[in-house]
């Protein structure tokens, strides 16, 4: 009789459990259901910011109007904005709500210099522009909002408890700006981070990123006539091109993984003067930090031994150095089934014409154009760029998709890239990013054993290590793109 007693017993609290399971699930699609219906509705408005920004284009550090119509938005919408954290003028935190969870959004809005392009899908320059949203960070900044304001108005409402902050991130090309919101302790009371990027495709990976250690090398030399006296002469620009040549001897004699590339950012002003100065840009990238860092090492020992050969004078500064992006499988599996049922992008008849133009111009004219309402299966890519996310992944356990935002195809950090963020395609892949965020931040409020698994993979991926910013001790670079 006891033992039927107690059979009894498992078999009601099984019972219960599966009511209160169904009851959990029912209010969570509930929720991202009303979140999506609130972002939705918003289309125009977040079009319109999104197309503010992509048309102020404004670089690393000096995104002024950028973070400015961000932060506006969101404390039109209820959210306290701390403005210029981390000793980075265009930076900032907004929060809403108050206790645990702690769920954080990353929204980057810098653009890249050297590009200029018009919505259209031909190549046609703007005027008086030299910058453009190649890598769609409009976008990106916009969409983030757009996911933050959605839990805000969850929160508001009571339907469920927490925090959210939305975090400004300036500079993320070359600039580093999380690195130094990280080294500030902006996420140490942060439970998880939630981010995405613009693509060619829908998809959450196990991807890492390549980690990057980056610097200006300046060389000094002594001006004087190029003809008439040349042997009085020391060329920078000398120093500069064996430092050059060095490297890219050295290119032999690294692990093939590793990414090394620079630009002259100065090499003298006319022909017939010999340089006084002369300045390199590189970037150092690899897998793993430790190799990017060793191998930065004997990049700055070729600028030494250039320096001697040449008789001229060197010294480099650090501009960034972002970490490897640590992969949290447990949040790439939630946001991923969260990101299937969002969707991918469907594309009008006038923009399947508009993609056709644009995969006209690509070397790539293999991938389908209907891929963009294709919604990848989580796996594994090969490590192609660097992100200072990943200094943000050695914090808080953090995990990102990318969106549709471009016709299959295109690449990153070209003119077709600009110019489909400039559209109504670029426009629905944010939409997708921005759902798939505020559905994953409502697991989160909603599952608290999701978070705590979450952290103890972010434990067990670090292992011994201790955090430190490759890029020192340095202060944000802000002036870095002059």
């Amino acid at each position: 009789m006891k033992k039927i007693i107690i059979a009894i017993a498992v078999l009601v609290t099984g019972s219960n459990s599966i009511a209160q399971k169904n009851a959990v699930n029912k209010l969570t699609e509930g929720l991202k259901t009303e979140a999506a219906k609130n972002i939705q509705s918003g289309y125009d408005n977040y079009k319109k910011i999104a197309l503010n920004i992509w048309g102020y284009a404004e670089v690393g550090y000096k995104e002024i109007k950028s973070s400015a119509l961000l932060q506006n938005t969101l404390q039109q919408n209820g959210f306290t904005v701390q403005a210029g954290v981390a000793g980075m003028p265009t930076a900032f935190v907004a929060t809403y709500g108050s206790g645990s969870p702690v769920i954080g959004i990353l929204a980057e809005y810098d653009a890249l210099p050297g590009l200029s392009q018009d919505s259209v899908a031909a190549k046609t320059t703007l005027a008086n522009k030299t910058s453009a949203h190649a890598c769609g960070h409009h976008l990106f900044g916009t969409g983030s909002v757009a996911a933050g304001i959605a839990i805000k108005q969850l929160l508001q409402a009571g339907k469920i408890k927490g925090t959210i902050k939305v975090f400004g991130c300036p500079a993320e090309e070359g600039g580093s700006g999380k690195v130094y919101m990280v080294r500030e302790g902006l996420f140490n009371n942060v439970d998880v981070v939630l981010h995405w990027h613009p693509d060619d495709n829908n998809a959450v990976t196990y991807s890492s990123a390549l980690a990057n250690k980056s610097a200006k090398f300046r060389f000094y030399g002594i001006a004087s006539h190029a003809a008439g006296s040349p042997e009085q002469g020391r060329s920078a620009l000398d120093g500069v091109e064996a430092m050059d040549h060095m490297v890219n001897m050295m290119r032999e004699h690294i692990p093939q993984e590793t990414r090394i590339h620079y630009v002259i950012t100065n090499g003298g002003k006319a022909p017939n003067v010999v340089p006084e100065f002369a300045e390199v840009y590189y970037y150092v990238r690899h897998p793993e930090r430790a190799f990017a860092v060793s191998i930065f090492d004997r990049v700055a020992k070729a600028a030494e031994g250039a320096a001697l050969g040449t008789d001229t004078k060197m010294d480099y500064e650090i501009i960034g150095g972002t970490h490897d992006l640590l992969i949290n499988k447990t949040l790439a599996a939630a946001m991923q089934i969260n990101l299937e049922k969002v969707g991918g992008v469907i594309y009008t008849a006038d923009e399947i014409a508009y993609a056709k133009k644009i995969q006209s111009t690509l070397i790539n004219k293999t991938v389908a154009i209907d891929s963009a309402a294709v919604v990848k299966a989580l796996h594994t890519e090969k490590n192609q760029g660097s992100t200072d996310v990943g200094d943000v992944s050695y914090a808080v356990p953090t995990v990102g998709l990318s969106a549709a935002t471009w016709v299959p195809g295109t690449t990153g950090h070209s003119w077709q890239a600009v110019a489909c963020g400039a559209t109504d395609i670029g426009i629905k892949g944010m939409m997708v990013a921005a759902k798939t965020i505020s559905f994953t931040a409502i697991d989160l409020f909603l599952n608290p054993a999701l978070i705590t698994k979450a952290k103890e993979e972010l434990i067990s991926s670090k292992g011994d290590y201790q955090y430190k910013a490759l890029l020192g001790d340095r202060k944000p670079a802000l002036n870095y793109r002059d």
